[in-house]
């Protein structure tokens, strides 16, 4: 699975030409993401990220945030990491138990996946041999760290956490995961910011620092033994899934305003959950 930082960056600089494809949050979930995590930063954090990032991406993290979804074709391995099957309709999530790929394969998930490159990460100015691509882990982890903030990333096996459910949003046919990855930041996107990203995210950390202060030291905290903690942010990925996405929804179902505004405030909580908490797991690891 590893391979030299030279080939990385060849592969990263051919993935960067491709159109948009398949997505775990969509590209603007993840840079949204990426772009509130980044400012937050400490100075040894951001010292890190700024030599470990190529150069392409031009010390923006959210340029490069959706990097783990490109590269599926070239890495199929990766592909079990972006997500959790649980158990349908319990709504709840045990590592032990659903911590694992198609294939029985445990720790194959993306709660495996963020432990795995934060302990890679981990070895950065620690050994000057790492057997580690330090770049690929940092990407990996800033995009699972989205991942796993999607309630629909932690869902139910067998409809494979709404992929097949199919639903029309508004008028358009799609199915319940791509609402969650996509359509419902889109639609804010475009009736309240003028479809301008940055919009959102200045909303967004507003929210964070007012709305939501009060919260935000117990979404950064983590055990004290722990650099990251993944199995915390799946629980409540489901109980969302279920509480959220799934509820009122069967197949074929219309997806409209009420589901849009019903929904948008939890999609706005996790975004910004995922950008601090990856903020919070850099400054871990880095310092």
């Amino acid at each position: 699975m590893e391979f030299c930082r030279t080939h990385f960056l060849a592969i990263l600089s051919l993935v960067l030409l491709f159109p948009r494809t398949t997505k775990g949050w969509g590209e603007d979930g993840h840079a949204i993401i990426c772009k509130i995590a980044q400012p937050r930063l400490n100075n040894a954090a951001a010292e890190a990220v700024q030599n470990l990032l190529p150069k392409y991406a031009e010390n923006d993290l959210g340029r490069v945030c959706s990097w783990a979804d490109h590269v599926k074709f070239i890495f199929p391995w990766s592909s079990a990491l972006h997500y959790i099957d649980t158990p349908d309709n319990l709504c709840n999530y045990q590592y032990t138990r659903d911590c694992k790929d198609e294939n029985g394969l445990k720790g194959r998930c993306v709660a495996g996946a963020i432990n795995n490159y934060t302990n890679q990460l981990l070895s950065y100015g620690r050994d000057s041999d790492s057997q580690y691509n330090l770049t690929q882990a940092l990407l990996f982890l800033s995009h699972f760290m989205g991942d796993i903030h999607q309630p629909l990333h932690v869902g139910f096996t067998s409809d494979r956490g709404g992929n097949t459910i199919d639903v029309h949003w508004y008028t358009r046919k799609t199915n319940l995961h791509h609402v969650w990855d996509d359509s419902i930041i889109e639609t804010a996107e475009q009736r309240f910011y003028d479809s301008d990203m940055d919009g959102f995210i200045d909303a967004i950390k507003k929210n964070i620092t007012k709305e939501w202060s009060d919260q935000v030291g117990d979404w950064e905290s983590c055990d004290y033994t722990k650099t990251t903690c993944p199995n915390i942010y799946a629980s409540e990925s489901i109980k969302a899934a279920c509480e959220w996405a799934y509820k009122d929804v069967s197949e074929n179902s219309v997806l409209g305003d009420d589901y849009f505004s019903s929904r948008l405030p939890t999609v706005n909580l996790r975004l910004a959950q995922g950008g601090v908490r990856l903020a919070a797991t850099l400054n871990r690891i880095f310092s």
